[in-house]
Parts: C-alpha cells; sequence; structure tokens
C-alpha cells in the first residue's frame, strides 16, 4: 500500500539511477520503469563506484542498487552515497534476500527487492521510499522491502 499522506511533497518525476553490472537486468529494470510516466531513468551504472559518481553528479531521487558488482560492491557504494547524500534513497537489490538484505539496509539502503519479486515489486518501492521521506532520518522505521 502506498501512503499518500507523505511528509515532503514528491517532485516529478521521480529520477532513477539503475546499478547493476548485467547489461540484461539493466535493460530489463529500465524497461519496467518506462512503462510509469511518473519515473525517468536519468543513468546506468556498471559498477559500485560508477553508481557513486553518478549518483553525485546527477542526484537523482533514487538509486536502484545491485549488490554484487565488480569495483566496488552495492553495500560499499550504499554507505557512500547515503552518507554524502542522506536524503536520496537507496533500494538494494539482490538474489540472494537475507544476508545481503540485511547488510545493505545496515549501509543505509532505505528498502530491499528481490531480483526475483523486481517485476511485481520495483515501483511500488520506489513510490513508498520517495512518499516516506519524513522516515528516511529515523533508521528504527527503516525497514526491508520485500
Amino acid at each position: 500500500m502506498i501512503d499518500t499522506n507523505h511528509k515532503q511533497p514528491i517532485e516529478w518525476p521521480i529520477r532513477v539511477l539503475l546499478a547493476d553490472d548485467y547489461a540484461l537486468i539493466r535493460h530489463v529494470l529500465r524497461s519496467l520503469l518506462e512503462e510509469h510516466p511518473n519515473v525517468e531513468v536519468v543513468a546506468e551504472a556498471t559498477n559500485g563506484e560508477e553508481a557513486v559518481m553518478l549518483a553525485e553528479r546527477l542526484r537523482p531521487s533514487v538509486v536502484i542498487m545491485d549488490i554484487n558488482m565488480p569495483r566496488m560492491n552495492g553495500i560499499q557504494a550504499t554507505a557512500k552515497i547515503t552518507a554524502r547524500n542522506p536524503e536520496l534513497a537507496v533500494i538494494g537489490l539482490s538474489l540472494n534476500q537475507g544476508e545481503h538484505g540485511d547488510a545493505i539496509l545496515r549501509a543505509g539502503a532505505k528498502g530491499f527487492v528481490a531480483k526475483e519479486t523486481a517485476v511485481d515489486r520495483l515501483y511500488t518501492a520506489i513510490v513508498e521510499a520517495v512518499t516516506k521521506l519524513g522516515s528516511w532520518r529515523n533508521p528504527r522505521r527503516q525497514r526491508q522491502i520485500e
């Protein structure tokens, strides 16, 4: 369910940075998100270092972050991005939900979506992250997005 009683107004479109080392995954995620007129995919990163650089330069609303990437993994990249830009929402993405989901949340991600549920859950996770801006600063209120 989407909370429409959000703390701050949503800026449309929601600007998204995709970070995954597999071109096919990025293509599928982009195609999925482009079905929603209020989402704009502003860039794609192929590794964690590139994700950090693009997040700093482009200031997207949301970063969809794969956990297992070369040069810098998604957990390390998430920690750097959220330390520099606490208002930016990172949503972790991985095949291995358990341990990886907890680790990326500890690194500062606002949610986690398993790749096998991304088709059904990713858009909702993005909207939930953006509409709950007030909860971003309270780590006790962060939760895994299933």
